[in-house]
């Protein structure tokens, strides 16, 4: 008969896999979903779907996981994860048959997408910790290593998947998910079992769920239209409703360990972060996922606006050689995760968590001196030794911070894990796609002047220069050559003085990639530095997090759990993190002391 504890894994770990799939499957999948409703992404108005659509999973997820979590503490972890799987299929499914064509299609794809994102909270914000529960703090590492594979192998792995089924039918990239859903909707509810540790009296802390799902929400949203055109400017940081935004969801989230601290039945239990393991774990992981987010959005616009046209590819299938020139991160990724999820439940956290960023690091570095027409295998290596960093990092990292909390913590636990780390990546994308923004708006005109001088039709620089730099870059995201629907808004009096010879030039396919890939490689580099900055700092923040630090409930000669977070197993000179805080040592093997023990 199987063990409980690989029933879990694999029923989590499927779990895991389609909700990360699923919140990068579009970026590949985006030029074909917007062929197939009909919807222009030049139309003005038509770019804040392109954002909702790509960041919309992403932002109810972040901002639903905390609350999530901590409602499984209260009334048990299974049945909500057995609710993410449904509520994901449904939302999944929905998408599959997205009725309509144009903005109303659009719209009813955000829908989709944000239900699909509802589920996903359910199943992020409890998988880790029901692992935690089912398997023993030795093995933890190597559980939540191959679930990490799942968590981000899955986003890796999402982009290849999106570019090969979007070549088919763009309604395949939703299709996909529905029989894993309906396999693991009714195998969780089949085969999980609720072992966690629950405390009925507990009551709902909703100032705090309004606090911090609230103030989340609003930062999260201000990113998104602060990326939108606003009037004269070429982005919206100066919209008034988005400096509210930000005002308002800061305060709210200042506000909210005050509140937090107050109350009788917290929403999170903030004496949490004294534990060294688990709130340099976590500033770790934000930094990590800040660096990872927005690296991969722009290797893609990089790939498929640039690159490959420049090789010769029709921007129709650069969405899907841009997912096949991006397998190395992956398996990078995929071949590291489970050996540093095992070497860290013998070693611990520390040093190999510290190590994979300094190799994230030097890995930002190496994409920093590339040219536009990179040498492809060189390309490939930074990328495979960017993902065993990547790999290094993220199962010793899950798996210290799991190890670090009480048990009834543990739903509240995993979702402050999640929240941060689906946080960092939105704040990411937005972080990269300003930073490339800002440096397109001051490079563009100059980069199209030289061109269109050297093509022989300067008198069309005032039109080129009336594209918005987020058009621009978005038109290489999508795949899309915007020459010809520029040529074609030109009244005939202008155009009859292009020459056949000109006009061939400009709407070939390498044009608008060499004329725009200076001025992006350019901002490009500034963003990879950005990455080295903050890969840096997750590097020096993990070192910080001190040597193993595992928390345990006791189980007493007679059987009886004790609630007070004793130690189950204390060896000779461990040391041991009591609740209030403070560190001593324990005497010798069998000896119990009350609170988690904690190895150098």
């Amino acid at each position: 008969m199987v063990h409980y504890k690989w029933v879990a894994l694999s029923n989590t770990t499927m779990g895991v896999f389609m909700a990360t799939i699923n919140q990068t499957i579009l970026l590949i999948a985006l030029p074909d979903i917007f062929r197939g409703i009909g919807l222009n992404p030049f139309v003005a108005g038509n770019f804040q779907y392109l954002l909702w659509i790509l960041l919309g999973f992403n932002i109810v997820t972040a901002t639903l996981l905390l609350t999530f979590g901590r409602l499984s503490d209260m009334f048990g972890r299974i049945k909500l994860f057995n609710m993410g799987f449904a509520i994901f299929t449904a939302g999944s499914i929905m998408l599959y048959f997205t009725p309509w064509q144009g903005p109303p299609a659009a719209q009813y794809m955000i829908v989709g997408r944000l239900i699909q994102g509802f589920g996903a909270a359910f199943l992020f914000s409890n998988s880790a910790a029901i692992l935690t529960d089912a398997f023993p703090s030795r093995e933890r590492g190597t559980a939540l290593g191959i679930n990490s594979i799942a968590a981000i192998g899955g986003s890796f792995i999402g982009i290849i998947l999106g570019g090969v089924l979007a070549v088919y039918d763009w309604r395949y990239v939703f299709l996909v998910s529905v029989p894993v859903g309906a396999l693991g909707t009714v195998w969780s509810y089949l085969k999980l079992k609720d072992t966690s540790k629950r405390d009925r009296t507990q009551k709902i802390d909703y100032i705090g769920n309004v606090l911090f799902a609230g103030g989340l929400t609003l930062i999260l949203v201000g990113i998104i239209y602060g990326l939108l055109p606003y009037g004269n400017s070429t982005m919206g940081w100066q919209n008034p409703l988005v400096l509210a935004s930000f005002a308002i969801g800061a305060a709210s989230m200042i506000a909210f360990p005050f509140v937090e601290m107050k109350v009788k039945f917290p929403m999170f239990r903030m004496s949490l972060f004294r534990i060294r393991a688990f709130s340099m774990g976590n500033i770790a992981g934000l930094l990590s996922a800040m660096a990872r987010g927005g690296v991969m959005i722009m290797l893609i616009i990089l790939l498929q606006g640039i690159y490959l046209p420049l090789k010769g590819y029709d921007f129709a299938v650069t969405p899907f050689w841009a997912g096949i020139y991006m397998v190395p991160l992956t398996a990078g990724f995929m071949l590291m995760s489970p050996i540093g999820g095992k070497l860290s439940d013998k070693y611990g956290a520390k040093f190999l968590a510290t190590v994979g960023m300094v190799i994230v690091l030097g890995s930002f570095y190496a994409l920093t001196t590339l040219p536009y027409l990179f040498y492809y295998p060189w390309f490939a290596i930074m990328l495979f030794t960017m993902g065993v960093g990547n790999g290094m990092f993220a199962a010793p990292n899950a798996a210290a911070i799991m190890n670090s909390v009480p048990a009834e913590t543990r739903g509240a636990s995993s979702g402050m894990r999640a929240t941060l780390m689906n946080a960092g990546m939105t704040v990411s994308i937005g972080l990269f796609f300003t930073v490339v923004i800002v440096a397109l708006s001051s490079g563009l005109p100059s980069a199209f002047s030289t061109s269109l001088t050297n093509a022989g039709a300067p008198e069309l620089t005032k039109y080129f220069n009336n594209i918005p730099p987020t058009a621009a870059m978005f038109s290489a995201f999508l795949g899309i050559n915007p020459v010809s629907t520029i040529i074609g808004s030109l009244s005939p009096a202008v155009a009859s003085h292009i020459s056949s010879s000109t006009l061939t030039l400009l709407t070939s396919k390498t044009w608008f990639p060499h004329a725009i890939a200076p001025a992006f490689m350019s901002a490009l580099h500034i963003a990879f530095f950005i990455g080295m900055l903050l890969a840096g700092i997750a590097a020096a923040t993990s070192y910080m997090r001190g040597g193993i630090y595992i928390h345990e409930d006791v189980v007493t000669p007679q059987g009886n759990e004790k609630d007070d977070g004793e130690v189950e197993r204390l060896k000779a000179g461990e040391y041991v993190h009591s609740p209030e805080g403070s560190e001593e040592e324990a005497t010798r093997e069998g000896e119990r002391t009350s609170g988690s023990d904690t190895v150098d």
